[in-house]
């Protein structure tokens, strides 16, 4: 874990780089939907939110319950696949660079954070409390866009899984 002094020089960095618009957590948004839909073209899951096509289509009518398993499984497989690439190395750090970027973080978890902080700050991984999981020689938008690759592979091993039938 880095000392007082390098996480302080981290946060003071954080403070030059003006501020972009709000993001809100997942829990605080109305939908999962972030305005990339595939599933338009026929895709099964979409590559913007990972939710399945159904569940596109169906979100309006559904229950509350039937939301938040929803949230609940994006939320999951989010957190795996963030563990799969980056390790969280100062959790302080990481949420005085959530802070800046406008990350609501009451309601998300400490990977969800991470992720939506990257891609609003894609500053260097140790500048955002992070380190990574495998190859250090990937630059912070090389590891978002490896995040976000292995999110719709598991949303998409997840909906073969539950929704496939066997021939």
């Amino acid at each position: 874990m880095p000392d007082d002094g390098a996480a302080g020089q981290g946060v003071a960095q954080l403070r030059r780089i003006p501020a972009r618009p709000r993001c809100t957590s997942t829990r605080l948004r109305r939908t999962p939907c972030v305005g990339i839909c595939s599933t338009t073209y026929g895709d099964l899951v979409c590559r913007g939110c990972k939710r399945f096509a159904h569940e596109v289509v169906a979100w309006n009518g559904y229950e509350e319950t039937q939301r938040e398993a929803v949230w609940r499984r994006l939320q999951l497989l989010l957190a795996a696949s963030v563990r799969a690439h980056v390790r969280i190395a100062d959790a302080t750090l990481l949420r005085a660079a959530a802070r800046q970027a406008g990350v609501v973080a009451e309601e998300t978890n400490t990977e969800a954070l991470a992720f939506h902080t990257m891609r609003l700050r894609p500053l260097p991984l140790a500048d955002l409390g992070l380190a990574p999981a495998r190859d250090a020689a990937l630059d912070t938008r090389q590891v978002i866009a490896a995040i976000d690759r292995e999110f719709y592979l598991r949303s998409q091993a997840h909906y073969e899984a539950s929704f496939k039938t066997p021939m």
